[in-house]
């Protein structure tokens, strides 16, 4: 898949969804483009939203987010939006070839990872091609992380 990186110092994180690193072995990602409703532009511009619980699918030959929460915007509560709505994602007709060979294979899902606004101001989002975890692997990745931690706290303190 044609990943595309990102520039670290030039966006700002809208919402990121940190358990999915814990529940999925994470095998590619992609930046993908969302189509949104202009209150929702609005409260994600103050920070509102939360990917955590959403997933993204294939459907019809488009991509999907589903289940993603953005907060209605005050101001807008007469052309509000809905909170939970699917919204469609953009990506090429190969890309989306691609991500749906994917998730046909055995227990692959698509999981959203982080929404930001890139240095053009525009809102994106950062998905991922994933295999769930069994239990013994989020505690091999936890051991790891600690062993992690604990490496660098020992290193910090005899330099």
């Amino acid at each position: 898949m044609a990943k595309k990186t990102v520039d670290e110092k030039n966006y700002k994180v809208v919402a990121e969804n940190r358990r999915a690193r814990y529940d999925y072995a994470i095998e590619d990602d992609i930046e993908v483009g969302i189509m949104l409703q202009g209150s929702e532009v609005k409260s994600l511009r103050e920070g509102q939203a939360n990917i955590a619980e959403s997933y993204c699918e294939v459907k019809d030959g488009e991509l999907w987010l589903t289940n993603g929460y953005i907060a209605p915007y005050a101001p807008a509560v007469t052309w509000g939006h809905e909170e939970k709505r699917r919204r469609k994602l953009l990506a090429s007709r190969k890309e989306i070839a691609k991500l749906w060979n994917a998730t046909a294979r055995e227990g692959y899902t698509l999981v959203p990872l982080v929404m930001y606004f890139n240095h053009r101001g525009m809102v994106k989002l950062k998905i991922a091609v994933a295999k769930g975890k069994n239990q013994a692997d989020k505690r091999e990745t936890s051991a790891k992380r600690d062993w992690q931690r604990q490496k660098a706290r020992l290193l910090r303190e005899h330099s």
